[in-house]
């Protein structure tokens, strides 16, 4: 696995999920290893936060070099891992690896694909490949319809990544097997954007909870004494929590809960002064979220971007929790491959599912069980662990033959 971020250097989902695909295939007898690099974790923040503990057959190789922040920046906008160069190399040519699995590689470096002669899979976690600013969210206010990359990175105080204009990508590209990703919407994207690449549908998943879910949802056990419904993700302005904080202040008789920190969080207070149906809560542990999951109405995510996928819906799925999503990237397609919410095009259409899932327990017990039903078919272990394994003895038979 070749990431730039991992556990707990990381900062989004695309860390989390290498954790739990790495540590799945070792409880399943496969050795991995995890090149990332922590001079990118330590150019945003100087300490990490939890625990994860790893499974035996995991080797962890944290990259530092001299060079400090240095050696990042310059990968960032030359594509070339320049101070780390030989390290990886060594590592993927030398290792006797039957599969090289790329990630995130932003600040490691898009020439890095082209080391190694194992099989090789690339997962789009973001929008990275064709945009620089990983998200397709233009100008730091809208999602991204018309290209103006130069621009936005100056808007957006990243500096300009000189190796997007050369041929370098469409060369590194072709190395690579097959790229994986996490939802239609997101492959359907990175073709349109004219990507000519081989790329399968394979989502995200969730390794199944240890408790049981015996106990339903009901108003009466709501953790305040008050029904709930709950946000839980990075306090940043694409997960448009903005847009729910005035729709609670009209509604007062429902309670918002907040599970996260981030840097637009004094801003989302501010918004918030004065509603006491508003609560942040700050960064929770799993066992803490898992509670608040299994007795909130639902969970609402309303991003303004292009997510990729939307791990928080299997989340809640997995407590037998309704979701309400915008209807925006990947989010609808979640639901409706399961039946386990609601999606919304505007405010009124948010309050009506709101409404109708707070009002009738029955009802939301009910789309619960199928976002539940749904998590078990498409998003537990076992499901993604089979289609994953599956698609490299295709391509192992392909090499074969070939």
């Amino acid at each position: 696995m070749v990431t730039t971020f991992y556990p707990p250097y990381n900062f989004g989902g695309d860390g989390i999920y290498i954790y739990r695909l790495s540590n799945e295939l070792a409880k399943r007898g496969h050795y991995i290893d995890i090149i990332h690099c922590m001079d990118a974790y330590f150019l945003f923040q100087k300490h990490t936060k939890g625990e994860y503990p790893n499974h035996p057959h995991i080797r962890v190789f944290g990259l530092k070099s001299r060079q400090k922040f240095l050696s990042p920046l310059l990968t960032q906008q030359t594509g070339i891992p320049l101070f780390k160069k030989y390290l990886i190399k060594d590592m993927l040519e030398n290792n006797g690896y039957d599969v090289i699995h790329y990630h995130n590689m932003s600040l490691i470096g898009i020439a890095a694909l082209k080391y190694g002669n194992a099989i090789k899979l690339f997962t789009t976690h973001e929008h990275w490949l064709v945009c620089p600013m990983h998200v397709l969210w233009r100008f730091n206010r809208e999602v991204c319809r018309k290209r103006t990359c130069l621009l936005c990175q100056l808007v957006g105080k990243r500096p300009p990544q000189l190796w997007r204009y050369t041929t370098l990508l469409d060369r590194m590209l072709q190395k690579v097997d097959c790229f994986i990703s996490p939802s239609r919407f997101t492959k359907t994207k990175h073709l349109e954007q004219g990507l000519k690449i081989p790329i399968v549908h394979i989502p995200y998943f969730l390794p199944k909870p240890l408790e049981n879910h015996k106990k339903c949802f009901s108003a009466d056990l709501a953790l305040s004494g008050r029904p709930y419904f709950l946000f839980v993700g990075r306090l940043e302005k694409i997960k448009g929590l903005q847009n729910l904080i005035p729709v609670f202040k009209k509604n007062d008789e429902y309670d918002l809960l907040i599970a996260g920190d981030g840097e637009y969080e004094k801003a989302l207070k501010k918004m918030a002064d004065r509603a006491s149906n508003v609560k942040f809560l700050g960064r929770l542990n799993h066992k803490r979220l898992q509670t608040l999951y299994r007795q909130a109405v639902a969970v609402i995510v309303p991003s303004i971007c292009y997510e990729v996928f939307g791990i928080i819906i299997i989340e809640a799925f997995s407590m037998k929790t309704p979701v309400i999503v915008n209807n925006l990237g990947a989010m609808p397609e979640v639901i409706h491959d399961s039946g386990g919410g609601f999606v919304y095009d505007n405010e009124n259409a948010l309050i009506r599912a709101m409404e109708t899932l707070a009002k009738s327990p029955e009802l939301r017990n009910e789309i619960g069980e199928k976002g539940y039903q749904a998590y078990l078919k498409y998003w537990s272990e076992e499901s993604h662990i089979d289609q994953y394994l599956n698609l490299i003895k295709e391509i192992q038979n392909k090499h074969d033959t070939s």
